[in-house]
């Protein structure tokens, strides 16, 4: 794909090397298996002996008695870490359980020990000896039970919303939709689990762990073992996946530093796959009530939205009304969520919290609605458009094209062939149908720092603390001081995921790629006007390209400037107030078709489409591999992913890869993505926002809207499985 985005006199702008659809750099190191993951740095701790973490059997309760001789006796044991023998333990900022439990026990599977052998096998072993007596209480699993119970989050971010007369509004509408919907708790699934290896060297710890965002980990590693930040160093250079199930601190992380300061030696510790699901963190289950109110013309005049959710104690709510907020236009407006204490694990962030699994719902809403209209469900969506935020006009956004996002979906998928009554359209056994829903997730910005060093190779090397989960950070990060400096990409090295390095935006809300890279943005151009000062040429007027440095009529390599040592330089790119000023999202639009079995109810996508508008796309085809991944997750939320929740012992009964299930390539059709061309000068100097997230965002709702285009059945309950089909579906001629 081409963009036509003139140049300015910004030097990002040139588009010789961002904005092209180069392949990933890294893409070599990990197609050959030499990309060293945490798991794998056997080099950097040789002799490293194996931890095996222990999860809590019950749910909530207490440790009455712990019995850790017969494992202590086990062939290649070295120690044995629990609560007690850890001593006093802080907790991190951002975790809502401890990572290490007992006597008391917060959800299940909670870390209470971890057993360190010579070999994995030997701690596997071991640890089945470790002998607890539990008394259990009772604990709240069920959200549908806890919700009357369920109270307003004291953050101000999750506070209630309220803008006009919402009920005088809506009780009067012509025409009214309220509905409820649910979401179920959800699971990363990565490939990769949580590994980490632990050395301490004196009183410095050094881990090499698998983790998004380093410098908020590094904080809660220290903050944990209450000692100073600078004495933990964490180094995270490839993640293979993370989904957000990676932002935090983890158990496996502060074990292996417990483990190997009581062993004496380094220690290396993957939690096992069913602890990744009860251990770690999931999105948690949602129930939302919708209330929409238009005029016959199909004008909203009243919109409500409430979410219900679940979390430990002092957890957070699953932020699923914050679109709603700002997706449509309507003058009368109402927003609440309530969060219920469960005694499940911890509900945090999975790929695009929030607006994932509200988009799921608004977004069947608004098709419901356009249905009482007997109005286009694209149209209905069109025409509630609006350029401010609706409960602040004064608060424009920086770019809003969900109108042609809409239009150009439906252009290229061909939504003029939609039998606008459901259940008509036939191919052989299989009812097709056709659906849409918008996107739509918010662009934040993060500040972000990094160090650019220029050698007397004229090689440029980037250091800065962000990650790469499988997005495509090394290769953008490059585009981004190839372009600044004037070299070609062969001449770019880029290190990453070390705390050592400047810290970064790090991973997570899709702001990694705009932010990480307009921090090397700031940081390339103190580093030209160091070369230029070098080379004694006017640094305003410098122009870098090929390699070369000019000025004033005179060229020079761009080499010559560190022919006596390198030069370094190193600045970070923050934002200020910006998001008081200016509302910045991210748009698009989904549509889907599938077909439904007549006889079985078994579903089957057709066809898929996105159209992103997401300011500058700094790299085509990786940025294409987001959406694609992103709309698959899509699937799996709308069609198969639940976790199924054992009522009486409060866990996660489908806790691995074979119970949860996930779409594989059988079920995912061709994926077509259509990035509008666009930049936004107001998000950064990339005028570039995130799209990782954008691509999950109101997947789940098209598939929805379709199954019902297909069939006549409305589900209002996810995931659509074929049980909640086959009863009602039409009968067979």
């Amino acid at each position: 794909m081409k963009f036509t985005t003139p140049a300015t006199t910004n030097p990002i702008d040139q588009l010789k090397v961002v904005g092209q659809p180069v392949d990933r750099i890294d893409g070599p190191c990990k197609t050959t298996g030499t990309a060293p993951y945490a798991y794998e740095q056997h080099a950097a701790a040789p002799n490293a002996a194996y931890g095996y973490v222990v999860g809590s059997a019950i749910a909530k309760g207490r440790i009455v008695s712990m019995s850790l001789d017969e494992a202590r006796r086990a062939p290649g044991v070295i120690a044995i870490v629990t609560a007690d023998s850890a001593g006093k333990l802080g907790k991190g900022k951002f975790n809502t359980a401890k990572l290490l439990g007992g006597p008391d026990i917060q959800h299940y599977h909670q870390a209470v020990a971890l057993v360190v052998a010579e070999t994995f096998e030997q701690a596997r072993a071991a640890a089945q000896l470790v002998q607890m007596k539990y008394a259990a209480e009772k604990g709240a699993y069920d959200l549908a039970k806890a919700k009357d119970k369920a109270a307003p989050h004291p953050d101000k971010e999750n506070k209630d919303s309220k803008v006009g007369d919402f009920a005088g509004a809506f009780a009067s509408a012509p025409l009214k939709l309220d509905a409820t919907y649910t979401t179920p708790d959800q699971s990363h699934s990565m490939m990769e689990p949580h590994a980490s290896i632990a050395v301490w060297n004196g009183d410095k710890l050094t881990v090499w762990t698998a983790n998004q965002m380093i410098d908020w980990s590094k904080g809660d590693m220290a903050r944990t073992l209450g000692i100073p930040k600078e004495n933990v160093r964490l180094i995270s250079p490839y993640i293979g996946g993370g989904f957000g199930g990676k932002l935090f601190l983890r158990a496996e992380a502060l074990l292996a530093a417990l483990g190997a300061k009581a062993a004496g030696r380094p220690v290396k510790v993957a939690l096992q796959r069913p602890l990744m699901f009860n251990n770690t963190t999931h999105r948690p289950a949602t129930i939302q009530r919708i209330r929409i109110g238009a005029s016959r013309e199909g004008k909203i005049n009243a919109i409500g939205h409430e979410s219900w959710s679940g979390d430990l104690p002092d957890g957070k709510p699953e932020t699923a009304v914050q679109q709603t907020k700002l997706l449509y236009a309507g003058a009368n407006r109402m927003t609440k969520m309530r969060l219920a204490v469960l005694d499940l694990p911890e509900g945090n962030a999975m790929r695009a919290p929030g607006e994932a699994p509200g988009l799921m719902a608004l977004e069947i809403a608004m098709d419901e609605l356009a249905e009482k209209l007997k109005m286009d469900p694209v149209m209905f969506r069109i025409i509630n458009d609006t350029t401010s935020d609706p409960s602040n006009k004064d608060r424009k956004f920086s770019q809003r094209r969900l109108v042609e996002c809409l239009r150009t979906g439906a252009d290229k998928f061909g939504w003029n062939q939609r039998s606008a009554q459901p259940g008509k359209t036939r191919d052989g056994r299989w009812l097709v149908g056709m659906g849409v829903a918008a996107a739509f997730r918010n662009n934040l910005v993060q500040k972000s720092a990094a160090r650019v060093r220029l050698d007397r190779n004229g090689v440029v090397t980037v250091e800065t603390d962000m990650t790469d989960i499988g997005t495509g950070s090394y290769t953008v990060i490059a585009q981004t001081a190839a372009e600044m400096m004037g070299v070609p990409l062969a001449k770019v090295v880029v290190k990453l995921g070390d705390s050592s390095f400047p810290v970064s935006a790090g991973s997570g809300g899709q702001w990694g790629g705009n932010s990480s890279t307009a921090g090397v943005y700031a940081a390339c151009v103190k580093l030209r006007d160091a070369v230029a000062q070098k080379l004694d040429l006017d640094p305003a007027g410098a122009a870098f390209a090929g390699g070369t440095v000019q000025a004033g009529g005179r060229s020079m390599p761009l080499a010559q400037a560190a022919a006596d040592g390198d030069v370094v330089a190193e600045d970070l790119m923050e934002y200020g107030d910006l998001d008081k000023k200016c509302q910045q999202s991210t748009f698009g639009g989904h549509f889907a078709e599938v077909g439904v079995d007549i006889y079985t109810g078994e579903i089957r996508v057709r066809r898929m489409l996105a159209v992103c508008a997401a300011g500058r796309i700094l790299n085509p085809k990786s940025a294409r591999s987001q959406v694609i991944g992103a709309m698959t997750m899509g699937v799996g939320a709308a069609l198969m992913e639940e976790l199924v929740i054992d009522q009486r012992g409060g866990f996660f009964v489908n806790h691995d890869l074979a119970g949860y299930e996930v779409p594989v390539h059988a079920d995912i059709p061709h994926q077509e993505v259509i990035f509008l061309d666009e930049t936004d000068p107001i998000s950064s100097p990339m005028k570039a926002k995130g799209v990782g997230e954008l691509g999950i965002c109101g997947v789940g709702a098209a598939i929805a809207n379709a199954v019902y285009n297909a069939t006549g059945v409305r589900v209002r309950d996810y995931p659509i499985t074929l049980d909640k089909l086959i009863a009602k579906l039409p009968a067979t001629a």
